[in-house]
């Protein structure tokens, strides 16, 4: 660990591999269909990382929300088979506008969906490595997401939140990103105490950090509980983490760019 975390801030902007991932409900609007501006502003800010001779791997959520909106189902569904089934119908649409949005700035996309065997059986997981290794070759951004339609105890998971942490460790990453949809980690429920603060730098996720985050996250789907258990997975494999706000205007930048923003889990040696 350091005892500088500005400075840790600072390097982050040498981090050549970085993950990023982004949740369902900055994907999405209050009707579960796509919002466009905010995939276009995901594209945006991703292929300005490129730019900058960054590779990247995107684990992105949103299929079952992409699903429930094509369907026009009244609410999310409340059942596996259901959840399962409106995945099959919102992922072909979220890589749909996906490829669309990167298109536009000359980049290509590929589908990478995985289940937890994948990541623990050791010659899927190489064959998983094997697959960025050459995309990253041909400059092509991996789009990683669970498989859901097969899926049970991933969906029960989190919002991707351990895929994360288990993608950013096998690609040998150097930064994992969250996108979600408040400023980091707080010391209460921002959304709902006026009086809670940012967390700006956790120099390792202790009991007590989780306790605080059992407590402000509640049961949503894939809240600050699943980020922190994560980036506990992450930094443990030295890996820092910055959990932000995805609505932040050209917020990967400025993470990169050492500003002080969302919340910073330290690397642990």
């Amino acid at each position: 660990m350091t005892s500088n975390p500005k400075k840790t801030r600072e390097e982050l902007s040498g981090a050549k591999r970085i993950v990023v991932k982004i949740g369902t409900n900055c994907l999405t609007d209050e009707n579960s269909k796509l919002d466009e501006k905010s995939i276009e502003k995901l594209a945006d800010d991703l292929a300005n990382l490129k730019e900058n001779e960054k590779e990247v791997i995107l684990v992105s959520s949103g299929a079952i929300g992409a699903g429930v909106g094509r369907l026009s189902l009244q609410k999310m569904p409340d059942n596996m088979e259901s959840l399962q089934a409106a995945s099959t119908v919102g992922q072909g649409a979220l890589m749909r506008r996906y490829s669309e949005n990167f298109e536009e700035y000359g980049l290509h996309v590929a589908q990478i969906l995985l289940t937890q065997e994948d990541l623990t059986d050791p010659s899927r997981f190489q064959n998983f490595k094997n697959t960025i290794r050459i995309l990253f070759k041909w400059g092509v951004i991996p789009i990683v997401n669970e498989n859901d339609a097969v899926a049970v105890e991933e969906i029960r998971m989190g919002d991707n939140d351990p895929l994360s942490a288990f993608t950013a460790s096998g690609a040998g990453a150097d930064l994992l990103i969250m996108l979600t949809d408040v400023d980091g980690l707080h010391t209460g429920d921002p959304k709902k105490e006026k009086s809670a603060k940012p967390i700006r730098t956790v120099e390792k996720v202790t009991p007590g950090i989780e306790k605080l985050t059992e407590k402000t996250s509640g049961s949503d789907f894939g809240g600050m509980y699943t980020k922190v258990q994560a980036a506990k997975i992450a930094t443990g494999e030295g890996i820092p983490v910055v959990v932000a706000d995805a609505r932040e205007v050209n917020v990967l930048k400025k993470i990169l760019s050492g500003e002080e923003i969302g919340t910073l889990f330290l690397a642990q040696k």
